[in-house]
């Protein structure tokens, strides 16, 4: 092969977008679990979005309970490609709980965005809609949202230059 050749075909490969992608674990499992009864399956949906984008950077974003399986789970997710970012799940003293990660997505977001071609977002959360306009804007950078449908909030499917909605090739 010629150096010219060469270096189109590593043009070519190289010309893939770059993407980020961004997990709200706790969203998805909940969703996934009300809406079809089974869970997201991250390996179908990995090998999915590599084959159309050079993935810079997967975050999925979960709670820390101590709780073996979990532990297994979140293992799975590095072993696929995810950086796993965990937050201590607390418990209230009168009954409720907190554990989201809205404020540490929408950081990772906007400091990782805005070096990419495109932003995924696996969520159901409205709250994300207006980062993902600002990201659009600001930066010129388009969100593709996945969610189950009957439970993703419009505004967030709006501010999406793609909504998909998550179907049995993307589940378990």
């Amino acid at each position: 092969m010629s150096q010219s050749s060469e270096s189109l075909v590593k043009s070519q490969i190289a010309s893939k977008p770059r993407v980020g992608i961004f997990v709200d674990v706790q969203n998805i499992y909940y969703t996934c679990r009300q809406s079809y009864g089974k869970n997201f399956d991250y390996n179908a949906f990995w090998a999915h979005v590599s084959e159309r984008y050079d993935i810079e950077c997967a975050f999925a974003y979960a709670i820390y309970r101590g709780d073996d399986k979990q532990s297994q789970f979140q293992n799975i997710l590095r072993a696929i490609g995810f950086e796993v970012k965990l937050k201590p799940f607390i418990q209230r003293k009168d009954g409720s709980a907190k554990g989201d990660w809205d404020v540490g997505i929408t950081i990772d977001m906007l400091e990782h965005g805005k070096k990419l071609d495109r932003v995924i977002l696996l969520s159901g959360d409205g709250d994300f809609a207006l980062l993902l306009g600002h990201l659009e804007h600001k930066y010129n950078v388009p969100a593709d949202v996945y969610g189950a449908d009957k439970l993703t909030a419009d505004a967030l499917k709006q501010s999406a230059e793609h909504f998909y909605c998550i179907d049995h090739s993307l589940l378990l």
